[in-house]
């Protein structure tokens, strides 16, 4: 760490606090982005595209889906832009904000019998504006946790700002349960739009507990030295553009998450013709798993390494995907739960657990925030349109799983080459991480 020009003692930080709030932040924030992709999935068809045929209209509602992952990158450059130069907390309360009016809004569009064409193009808006917010909530939030973080503990306390994730997918699943079982006209003229009213009450209180974060040691270290870069995407670009390109194929694992959460979800109900409600409980039920697997993941993490953990967690998601989806081809409730919690609830989050620290730990701290956000985003707006692609190329017909089952593992196999490439970060000392001198001090992993 740097020195401190007026001979203070440098910011303690408070890891337990800052993960807390990573946490509580994520889940609240996540659950407005996931009830989005929930009703697209089952109502927005309806509501948004009634012209289209069935199969058109629920191609035209992924698309909606996917469209809020184009803004991300973009949201990811201004979000990372503005967390490297004047601290992390700003943005993590721009972000909640932004993402919670949005949502609120949602609820209030009238549907396609109303507006017309105007109805989905506000849509597409609306779900632009989530993507924009989207693009810089998990890079900032990972950055004030890692900051935070014991030297030995990053991977444990940033793991968290991804537990919040499931607890969000958990909670927007969960509302519409009960919403998903009104009779299908109080479904579509008004039930759809609860969860996205809810939201409003999820923002002020998230609003509450982030403003009370402090900023991390690391960035008033920054401030103290007179280190804070002007343009830190030009440094980024100029200095670390290799571990940008890194990030951004590695993310492309979410691609795991996107099948499971919307198109096998899709598939499922408007294909296969299963019922809406088991389906929801396996996310519910795969997402509990997630909330206790990923810390556990993060502890492996931090004693055995970065890169171990994430590829057996990719190779394992290449696997169980042809099970799975198998699974909902045949109708078999019994393996559906098996299997999808086995592969989402367990297997996935071993990436999940690691990429947060991994990702974060590439970069110095003056372009950590951007250096993640945009690696992330770019990578995560490509898994965001793969429902809308699997949908578009391998049709509806009941062996439509097996093109994207295959399609999901090769992604998988091309994470795992990313991240063998990489460099292992678990015990550089968090002053020297993403320097590009050899590291010579390293520091002790607990026994």
């Amino acid at each position: 760490m740097t020195d401190r020009p007026d001979g203070a003692a440098p910011p303690v930080g408070r890891p337990a606090k800052a993960a807390l709030a990573a946490w509580i932040g994520s889940a609240l924030e996540y659950y407005d982005f996931f009830i989005y992709g929930t009703a697209a999935a089952l109502v927005f068809n309806k509501i948004f595209f009634p012209a289209s045929s069935p199969a058109t209209g629920t191609l035209l509602a992924l698309s909606t889906f996917g469209v809020g992952y184009v803004s991300r990158p973009l949201g990811a450059l201004l979000l990372g832009h503005l967390g490297d130069k004047f601290g992390r907390k700003r943005v993590l309360l721009i972000t909640l904000l932004l993402m919670g009016l949005s949502t609120v809004l949602v609820g209030c569009l009238p549907g396609y019998g109303t507006l017309g064409v105007a109805a989905p193009i506000l849509l597409v808006a609306l779900r632009l504006l989530q993507g924009l917010s989207a693009g810089g909530e998990q890079a900032s939030a990972n950055s004030m946790s890692l900051e935070h973080a014991p030297e030995n503990r990053r991977a444990y306390y940033t793991s968290y700002t991804l537990s919040g994730t499931q607890a969000g997918q958990i909670l927007a699943t969960a509302v519409f349960l009960p919403v998903a079982a009104l009779p299908q006209e109080q479904l579509l003229s008004w039930g759809w739009r609860i969860p996205f009213w809810l939201s409003a009450v999820v923002v002020l209180v998230g609003y509450f507990i982030r403003r009370s974060l402090e900023e991390t040691p690391v960035f008033q270290e920054e401030v103290a030295a007179g280190e804070v870069v002007k343009l830190p995407l030009a440094v980024l670009l100029r200095e670390h553009w290799a571990d940008v390109l890194r990030v951004v194929v590695a993310a492309l694992i979410a691609s795991v998450s996107t099948i499971f959460t919307v198109y096998a979800l899709s598939y499922a109900v408007n294909t296969v013709g299963l019922s809406k409600t088991p389906m929801l409980w396996v996310g519910v039920l795969a997402n509990v798993a997630a909330v206790v697997s990923i810390p556990l993941w993060a502890k492996f993490s931090d004693r055995f390494g970065r890169k171990k953990i994430f590829m057996a967690g990719s190779l394992g998601c290449a696997i169980l995907i042809f099970p799975y989806l198998g699974a909902i081809a045949a109708g078999s409730y019994l393996w559906i739960f098996v299997v999808g919690i086995g592969m989402f609830g367990i297997v996935y989050t071993a990436t999940s657990a690691v990429w947060p620290s991994f990702y974060g730990e590439m970069f110095p701290a003056r372009v950590r925030l951007s250096g993640t956000a945009i690696g992330t985003q770019i990578g995560f707006a490509i898994s965001g349109f793969l429902p809308t692609i699997a949908v578009g190329v391998t049709g509806t017909g009941h062996g439509a799983w097996v093109g994207v089952a295959v399609f999901t593992a090769a992604l998988c196999l091309v994470n795992v080459i990313a991240v063998a490439t990489g460099k292992e970060t678990y015990r550089v000392p968090t002053a020297r991480l993403g320097r590009k001198e050899p590291v010579r001090h390293e520091v002790s992993v607990p026994q």
